[in-house]
């Protein structure tokens, strides 16, 4: 596993930082770079060495943390973070300021013996940016599972009329772990008839019925890494208007795919997705951004949006998921989660994109 290099990349940031070492409290943080998945850990990385890297959890994960952290240091002990603190020394010490409370940070300071504590928010979300090997290996299974709940999910006859969108959803996260995933990334969305029209859509006990559009918004956990996908179908028979709509958004959706080139700005590749909608007359229907990072958590950086600052990089796996919602009537939404590469995206969720009547 390629945690110690993640440590390696983390100290040469803390040096260019000019900080002595960083308090890692965030536990999808302490996961990323030790593998450690209890619910109580921190780690004081240092910028000389992992010899000098420090990592701290209590009684109850003794066994579990020599299991999953035998490469470095392990103090146990409670509370972490100021264990650790005194453990520091006289350094300059980042903390995970975007973590942190204020009576969280009143700790760390009385714990500080001459060290000097300095805000590093983001440090280590900065290096999650871009996926390794195993991270993107993580995202295919996550994608192969729930592609595979999908169509086991259609092959058995789960998507009809006259079942609930609460029956459905329960099918499919089922599958999702039939097929491998330890859970669902979230709480999947299956939005039938008007409710596809809400983009987060909470399943209810409404019934699908004859030539209803169902949104399905979904994903599966694996080894800590989410995927994320939406289909929309239609069942029985799909009126003229719902295949013009799914089109638009189909067409939307190739040409967000297609922005995903390296050093292309964020903002531009929700850009190249929104102006196809917008030259369509339904701009004020695509109520989102294009998309988002997936890795460790459902939403994380960067952000396909208008607002979205920076540039894609190789490495980066997100998603890209335009849709129109007429309120009251329907919407479509089409999403896939990719990797960027060098020429083209890696695409991870390989369920047809074609219109699928059931």
């Amino acid at each position: 596993m390629p945690y110690s290099t993640r440590r390696a990349a983390l100290r040469a940031t803390l040096r260019d930082r000019d900080l002595d070492a960083l308090l890692v409290t965030n536990l999808l943080n302490v996961r990323y770079l030790t593998g450690f998945t209890g619910s109580n850990g921190a780690l004081l990385v240092s910028a000389d060495s992992d010899t000098s890297t420090v990592f701290c959890t209590d009684g109850r994960y003794t066994t579990q943390s020599a299991h999953q952290v035998p490469d470095l240091e392990r103090l146990i002990e409670r509370p972490c973070d100021v264990a650790l603190v005194k453990r520091a020394g006289r350094v300059r010490l980042g903390y995970e300021s975007g973590h942190v409370t204020v009576e969280g940070l009143d700790a760390l300071t009385g714990a500080a013996d001459g060290a000097e504590l300095r805000r590093a928010p983001g440090v280590v979300e900065e290096l999650r940016l871009v996926k390794d090997d195993t991270e993107i290996e993580a995202l295919r299974m996550a994608c192969a599972a729930a592609d595979r709940a999908l169509a086991g999910l259609i092959e058995h006859g789960g998507l009809r009329a006259g079942r609930t969108e609460r029956e459905i959803a329960r099918d499919l996260e089922n599958l999702m772990r039939d097929h491998g995933a330890d859970g669902p990334s979230f709480e999947s969305i299956v939005a039938a008839g008007p409710n596809s029209a809400v983009p987060h859509h909470r399943p209810t006990d409404a019934v699908v019925r004859p030539g209803d559009l169902v949104k399905l918004d979904f994903g599966a956990l694996v080894g800590g890494y989410h995927s994320d996908m939406t289909r929309t179908l239609v069942v029985g028979r799909a009126d003229d208007w719902q295949r013009e709509l799914y089109d638009l958004v189909a067409s939307a959706q190739t040409a967000g795919r297609a922005a995903l080139v390296p050093g292309t700005a964020l903002a531009d590749v929700d850009a190249a997705s929104r102006d196809v909608i917008d030259r369509a007359g339904h701009g004020e229907h695509f109520l989102h951004g294009l998309g988002h990072g997936v890795g460790l958590e459902i939403h994380e950086a960067p952000a396909l949006s208008k607002a979205g600052a920076g540039t894609l990089l190789p490495g980066m796996a997100v998603t890209v998921e335009p849709g129109v919602y007429l309120a009251g009537k329907g919407g479509v939404r089409i999403e896939d989660t990719l990797v960027v590469r060098q020429g083209a995206p890696e695409l991870l969720t390989l369920t047809t994109k074609e219109l699928v009547v059931v």
